[in-house]
């Protein structure tokens, strides 16, 4: 039975895909000028994960190796193109602000990474989990980011005005790789603080004992 603890800790916190293992940098940096962009972005990069997950697990004993990435891309390919089609049916201007990074899912190397990885040798259960929560992480990563970006960049949240006071460095592509960086030091710095308190609870009995 797949550990639903675990595979939701992973993707959401220990191997958060942008702020921990750094992938998927090109919609992270061009799109978190909003965080409506960043759900956006992450929904649609979620229902890809998901699916593709699924269709990859059940094909996982079926799909030659010589052919394997090529398969997966194709799997892919076809959920990135549904997710555009029914994000240009039904939310046409989210369509239109994700523009060129929405067909550029077939390329994110979260979402193939998780394929090779992980659903290409799992159950289905677990695979479509693994994709749920490693969405969920990337969302909320793009989410943080695009929400700071816009306070200080355009002083808004969600396209409602705040106040007047902006700071366009934000707003602009240097704006983003610093926004970038900060995020992930203080990512490591918690994870760090995370990982040495547990460190030191584990120890504490020992240290008792002697």
């Amino acid at each position: 039975m797949a550990n639903i603890k675990k595979i939701a800790t992973d993707g959401v916190i220990t191997n958060n895909p942008t702020f921990r293992l750094v992938l998927g940098t090109c919609p992270t940096l061009a799109l978190t000028t909003m965080a409506m962009n960043g759900i956006g972005m992450g929904a649609a990069v979620t229902f890809v994960l998901i699916f593709s997950n699924v269709i990859i697990s059940l094909l996982r004993k079926v799909i030659p190796d010589q052919v394997r990435i090529p398969a997966f891309v194709l799997i892919i390919a076809t959920f990135v193109t549904i997710v555009r089609l029914l994000l240009d049916k039904l939310l046409p201007d989210i369509y239109e602000s994700l523009g060129l990074y929405l067909p550029l899912i077939v390329v994110n190397c979260i979402i193939l990474a998780r394929a090779e990885s992980f659903a290409s040798k799992n159950t289905v259960f677990a695979s479509a989990l693994d994709g749920l929560f490693t969405g969920i992480g990337f969302t909320l990563a793009l989410t943080l980011m695009g929400a700071f970006r816009e306070i200080l960049g355009s002083g808004a949240i969600f396209g409602v005005s705040l106040w007047d006071f902006k700071i366009e460095f934000f707003s602009s592509s240097a704006g983003a790789f610093f926004t970038y960086a900060l995020f992930i030091a203080l990512f490591s710095l918690v994870m760090s603080a995370v990982e040495k308190r547990k460190r030191a609870k584990q120890s504490l009995p020992l240290t008792e004992v002697k």
